[in-house]
């Protein structure tokens, strides 16, 4: 083995030990609470989410109306995650449209 691959196999090694952020597939079981089964494999609480506004439900009353602006989260929904630094947080990108 050349010094050149083992410098990139070190490197290598050392990256997946700080565990990067990684993108992930999620599908939501629960609302309230919110929780988001990951790969079928592990659920995330709502402690451990991070949830933008695009993503939560907006309403407006106009008069006597109640207008929905934007849907938030529905159980079934198919969600797509990054991992944060270290795995302890996810970020919730977007919905999926499968």
């Amino acid at each position: 083995m050349s010094m050149n691959d083992m410098v990139k196999k070190i490197v290598k090694q050392s990256l997946d030990a700080q565990q990067l952020a990684s993108a992930m597939y999620g599908k939501v079981t629960s609302i309230h609470p919110l929780e988001v089964l990951v790969d079928q494999r592990f659920s995330i609480p709502s402690e451990f989410l991070i949830l933008p506004e695009h993503l939560t439900e907006y309403k407006v009353e106009l008069g006597q109306q109640t207008l929905l602006i934007r849907k938030g989260l529905e159980v079934g929904d198919k969600l797509i995650l990054i991992r944060s630094d270290g795995g302890l947080q996810y970020v919730v990108v977007g919905r999926l449209n499968l």
